[in-house]
């Protein structure tokens, strides 16, 4: 360590052996687990699938608590989805693709591919399993290989390290601290598509959960495939400098990954001019960006206006918008007639949706910043919308992941594929970062802009696109990838580099790209929908508007762990109600 790593000072000798322990730990484990066959992996999946769902019912508790919500407060169904739940969707769907491998078959076995434009094959990744195709109906989700890769090559390079026994060594995961899952999720990753077992640092927010972890995690910390510990930014600091670790995996922001990779200024800018980073072991990133919400103009109904303004409401503020994929810029047309009104129609969905603590360290500064950067903003409740009109400056909120309850809007001209096409440039020329787009549109509109409408698709350079959905279902859906569009480098790393999640071990990835109803049950029959997509779900449980989410979001985790059609029945009668 050198002087510009001067927080691992704070560390004292006793703390500074504890790590030290458990990486050596960690080592040894990394040579067990090389030793393992990929079915005898598969049965320490299915164990930690069992201690994760005895774990289920006090990690979504601990996770709402920890964020302020009571346990009568209707959001609290949030911190199932996207904490136990996603977990065991995602052991559920690593458990297949070791299973295939075990057996000696290829993790894209029974899997459709074909062709996205510019020559890309396309992985129709989601759903694969019956229950899903029902429960989750007009829902699909695609992982779109890089330009040249052949539907040959993804067969046969699908698997990633579990085609190999060679030790991976010991990585480090700096763990989130807004999403509970994601901590584990990147521990996953680390041991089944690199083979390197892990040593989790937790953020400091997620104290609370650590009890919680050990136990769901168990299975991984016995045989010394995973440590788990606390601390700060000393801490951070003293691991990523560790000789004995190889790899480091960072959720989080850009200006935390610019001080591990360049060390802190005035250092750092000499380091940049010089091209000589201070970490030298690679690294990994996902640190989020300024989301678009590309509404293509139609003619919609009143009933297709306020349901769409709640989804936009949500992808703002689910988690007090606390997340990375949290979409932040509304871009509509100008010229839509309807375009007042849905702005009406958001204004009263934003203001309902029920309020919350922010929790987030500094998210009330970033709340504070976007007022001044916006005086003339609208306050509804505890949460701001803005709203760029003629002549007004959008470049903060353009620039800007304020990681709180911060909406904007910001219009184009154009309808049809001219507002599209100048949508999508929009959002990657203006917009910082390349993590996640959402694009709304409906069924009529889509079918008139013909193969336009998939060519435009292929310019949004996103790594999660979004469409009729928000890419939260992407994040919660194992076979899909999570990650910044391809391109970032360490000088500029934008939304991050590499992918994650990713189940089904897929190599030369480029995006994933999903798909979702854009009118709910019952609008959705085929009588009432104009040739779009069928779905039994009325207002899906992860809306903020809906009434029964907290419970059916509770209900199917419950159903995820242990199975049992009565909980299925309730649980879907309680989203009917919603």
């Amino acid at each position: 360590m050198t002087q510009e790593t001067a927080p691992a000072a704070e560390l004292d000798d006793a703390q500074r052996a504890a790590l030290d322990a458990d990486v050596d730990v960690l080592q040894q484990g990394s040579r067990t687990w090389a030793r393992l066959t990929v079915g005898q992996r598969v049965t320490l999946l299915r164990a930690l699938r069992s201690s994760v769902a005895a774990a289920a019912e006090d990690w979504a508790n601990t996770a709402a608590d920890s964020k302020g919500l009571d346990r009568r407060h209707p959001l609290r169904g949030e911190e199932w989805l996207s904490g136990p739940y996603s977990v065991l969707g995602a052991l559920d769907a690593y458990i297949d693709t070791l299973a295939k491998l075990s057996a000696g078959r290829s993790p894209l076995d029974g899997v459709t591919l074909g062709r996205a434009p510019g020559d890309r094959t396309r992985v129709a990744a989601f759903p694969l399993t019956g229950l899903d195709r029902f429960l989750l109906a007009g829902f699909s989700g695609e992982v779109w290989l890089r330009p040249g890769v052949t539907a040959s090559t993804a067969r046969a390079n699908a698997g990633l390290a579990q085609r190999s026994d060679a030790p991976g060594g010991v990585g480090l995961v700096l763990g989130a601290g807004n999403v509970t899952a994601i901590p584990v999720l990147d521990v996953l990753y680390e041991l089944l598509a690199h083979n390197r077992v892990a040593l989790l640092k937790v953020n400091p927010t997620q104290d609370a959960l650590v009890a919680v972890y050990e136990r769901a995690l168990a299975p991984l910390i016995a045989p010394g495939f995973l440590r788990i510990v606390r601390g700060g930014a000393a801490v951070g600091s003293y691991l990523t400098g560790h000789r004995d670790l190889m790899h480091v995996h960072i959720t989080g922001s850009a200006a935390t990954f610019d001080a591990i990779v360049w060390g802190q200024q005035p250092q750092a800018a000499a380091r940049r001019r010089e091209n000589r980073p201070l970490l030298t072991k690679p690294i990994t990133a996902e640190l989020g960006g300024v989301s678009p919400i590309i509404v293509v103009p139609g003619e919609w109904s009143d009933a297709d206006t306020a349901f769409q303004a709640e989804h936009v409401a949500t992808m703002r503020l689910q988690n007090c918008g606390h997340n990375c994929i949290a979409g932040q810029v509304v871009i509509i047309s100008s010229d839509w007639p309807q375009a007042e009104q849905f702005r009406t129609a958001l204004r009263r969905a934003y203001a309902a949706a029920p309020e919350r603590p922010i929790w987030y360290p500094g998210s009330a500064a970033c709340m504070r910043r976007a007022a001044e950067d916006y005086p003339d903003a609208l306050v509804l409740a505890d949460r701001l919308l803005i709203e760029i009109g003629d002549g007004a400056d959008a470049t903060a909120l353009q620039s800007t992941e304020y990681f709180a309850p911060v909406l904007g809007v910001v219009e184009l001209p154009g309808t049809g594929q001219a507002f599209l096409d100048a949508a999508i440039a929009h959002a990657n020329d203006e917009l910082q970062g390349t993590l996640g787009a959402n694009l709304i549109i409906d069924p009529t509109t889509e079918k008139s802009l013909g193969r336009g409408f998939e060519r435009a698709i292929a310019e949004l350079r996103y790594g999660s696109i979004a469409i009729n959905a928000w890419t939260a279902f992407g994040f919660i859906t194992p076979t899909l990838t999570w990650g910044a569009f391809p391109g970032s480098t360490l000088d500029d790393v934008g939304s991050g580099i590499g992918v994650v999640h990713n189940a089904l071990l897929l190599d030369d990835v480029e995006r994933s790209v999903l798909r979702g109803p854009f009118r709910p049950f019952p609008r959705s029959l085929p009588l009432l929908n104009g040739g779009g997509r069928v779905t039994i779900l009325p207002t899906p449980p992860w809306f903020v508007s809906s009434r029964t989410g907290s419970a059916v979001s509770e209900g199917l985790t419950r159903f995820r762990a242990h199975g049992g059609i009565p909980v299925l029945l309730r649980t879907l009668l309680r989203a009917l109600r919603a």
